[in-house]
């Protein structure tokens, strides 16, 4: 039962955020009658709600439970105010992203309103091998996982352009060696997308920070110092040794 419940809700996409009990049925995969037992005990539990038209949308009360998840809203509350002084000096946008399986996801993003156009928004997930918080994770991640990512085949997308393992493979090497990762994309429009590690109490990294700017508008040098030192200062605000060794024990300034 917990399985089809949750089937129910995991039916519901960015594209598709209402529907009706026939769409909802053939979206979980579940017979009409079950999808309408479970959807109206969902409803009584508030993870379910129905608009003006009758369809059926997320509910509230599961909002409300997803934001004690540590690893989204915890994390997200901590980094907040590095991030907005990150977004002041930018003027466009900036990630912050953690790996949940094999994807990163979105947990934040702040963006001015003429900046460059992405494609993910929060809550939404992102390719480790073809994003810049995606591969800062992926490069951090335990070899064995590595192997299963490269393993796949790669494609970046929307462009559609086959990603080499050789290639990845080197630029995880690179992200390691120089505590950042640069992407360059044409799609949605030609963009650059810089990323750094963020690390936790046990000094793992437990998130990507980043920011993507219109390719011309900037280049990785200018913004690597800036970042840098926020996703330092991130990382000693949640307890990372290497971080506050890096520093000296002093607070590293803000962009």
């Amino acid at each position: 039962m917990v399985d089809r419940a949750f089937a129910l809700l995991a039916a519901f996409t960015a594209a598709r955020r209402s529907m009706t009990l026939a769409e909802l049925s053939r979206a979980s995969g579940q017979p009409p009658s079950t999808a309408l037992r479970l959807a109206r005990r969902l409803v009584q539990l508030g993870a379910l709600e129905r608009d003006a038209d009758g369809r059926y949308v997320i509910g509230l009360r599961l909002w409300e439970m997803a934001s004690l998840a540590p690893r989204g809203h915890g994390l997200r509350e901590a980094a907040l105010p590095y991030m907005e002084d990150l977004h002041e000096a930018t003027h466009q946008h900036v990630l912050l992203a953690v790996r949940d399986g094999a994807e990163a996801l979105l947990v934040e993003r702040l963006s001015a309103r003429a900046a460059v156009n992405v494609l993910y928004r929060v809550g939404g997930r992102l390719p480790l091998h073809s994003t810049g918080v995606g591969l800062v994770l992926l490069a951090h991640a335990e070899a064995q996982f590595q192997d299963q990512v490269l393993d796949r085949p790669l494609v970046h997308e929307p462009e559609g352009v086959p990603v080499s393992p050789t290639a990845l493979r080197r630029a995880l090497a690179e992200v390691r060696r120089t505590g950042l990762a640069v992407v360059e994309r044409s799609e949605p429009g030609p963009l650059v997308a810089v990323a750094a590690p963020v690390r936790g109490g046990d000094d793992r990294v437990v998130a990507a920070l980043s920011v993507v700017v219109p390719a011309g508008g900037a280049e990785a040098r200018t913004l690597s110092p800036a970042l840098l030192a926020t996703a330092r200062a991130l990382s000693r605000s949640l307890g990372s040794p290497r971080s506050a060794a890096a520093s000296g024990g002093r607070p590293v300034p803000r962009p």
